[in-house]
């Protein structure tokens, strides 16, 4: 545990469910874990006691990628959890293959096709899963984001050829996205099993993210947009070669903030934890602080976001790291570049370069 970990409460300290298995840390609300198969290991995924249109049964929040283990790790679920109920609804955060890319199969009942759920989401992410599917447009790889990130500076050929060789690598992890879906809206408040949850939407991590807060148990689902160990990632991608994402994120922390300090975190990845203020302002600080060295870093001399990565990233990255960091430097330069303290300029080289006014 990191010091900024320290400035916060783990109510259930170290104790969390085993794969296939369960552990309520809410009224009426189930914490699973999932593993996944990146240096990022697992996801927390929630099931929700409900009841629509007078018929019992749960909602679920979050999928996993597609896999077998995860399949089955539901699959145990089902069996031995829901007490014969059907899911009736399933609420995605947002359109990242850990969250959505099961989405399509628990809809459908899993294997054994036990109902027919309807996917609810907010319609930027599911219009972005959709495009992503597709095939035309992941962020993650194919020939628009090498041609991006080598503008960019990324100027290694194995891994430029990575990057190409990676143009199905969304659509492997969520090979559907239901043809159908339930429209999430900002401040939209929806009842779950007799309790109202209030839709909260973020952006910088993805388009239109959807975190929801139940006031009267102090609950908060937070999904990807607050994480108690580590930053949420904000990336400029391909899609939106110029955009300022950094932005966009820090003022949605703002509609987190306010929550009361004793709020219950059910975060994405980590540990259930207390104290959102706290680790709202934790976030804060550590992007002021990638901020000043990145301006530092640009008085220097012209930078390159590749240049910035390992001012960063103090580590070895993989490809699928990488993508992340080249795209979290972007983030942090445009924040600068769209507030008037940088410059950007391309080069003979074709590198776009930022640096001081």
């Amino acid at each position: 545990m990191n010091a900024l970990e320290h400035q916060l409460q783990y109510p259930f300290n170290d104790t969390m469910p085993d794969a296939g298995r369960t552990m309520e840390v809410a009224p009426g609300v189930l914490w699973l874990r999932m593993p996944l198969p990146f240096a990022l290991d697992h996801i927390n995924l929630w099931l929700l006691r409900d009841e629509m249109d007078g018929q019992r049964g749960w909602t679920v929040v979050d999928c996993g990628i597609t896999s077998d283990i995860i399949k089955a790790n539901w699959e145990s679920v089902f069996d031995s959890v829901l007490d014969g109920l059907p899911v009736l609804r399933v609420i995605v955060t947002h359109c990242h293959p850990d969250h959505i890319g099961l989405a399509h199969w628990v809809c459908g009942g899993g294997d054994k096709k036990r109902w027919n759920a309807r996917l609810w989401m907010t319609v930027g992410e599911y219009m972005q899963a959709r495009v992503m599917a597709s095939g035309d447009g992941s962020n993650a790889g194919g020939e628009a984001a090498a041609r991006h990130f080598a503008r960019h500076g990324l100027n290694d050929a194995e891994s430029l050829d990575k990057l190409r060789n990676r143009n199905s690598y969304y659509s492997s992890l969520v090979p559907a996205i239901p043809a159908q879906y339930r429209r999430l809206r900002e401040a939209e408040e929806v009842r779950i099993g007799g309790r109202t949850w209030r839709v909260v939407t973020g952006f910088g991590h993805s388009p239109e993210h959807c975190a929801l807060h139940c006031a009267e148990t102090g609950t908060l689902i937070s999904g990807d947009m607050v994480l108690p160990r580590i930053s949420t990632n904000v990336s400029v991608f391909d899609v939106e070669p110029e955009g300022s994402p950094l932005e966009l994120y820090l003022e949605s922390l703002g509609r987190y903030q306010t929550m009361p300090q004793d709020t219950l975190v059910l975060p994405s990845h980590g540990k259930p934890f207390r104290g959102v203020g706290t680790r709202i302002r934790q976030l804060r600080e550590h992007h002021d602080a990638r901020l000043a060295e990145v301006r530092e870093a640009c008085a220097e001399k012209p930078r390159s976001a590749a240049d910035i990565v390992p001012l960063m990233f103090k580590r070895q990255l993989d490809i699928h790291q990488m993508t992340f960091a080249m795209g979290e430097a972007l983030a942090h330069l445009h924040l600068l570049w769209r507030a008037g303290d940088l410059k950007r300029t391309q080069d003979g080289d074709g590198v776009i370069r930022f640096g001081v006014v």
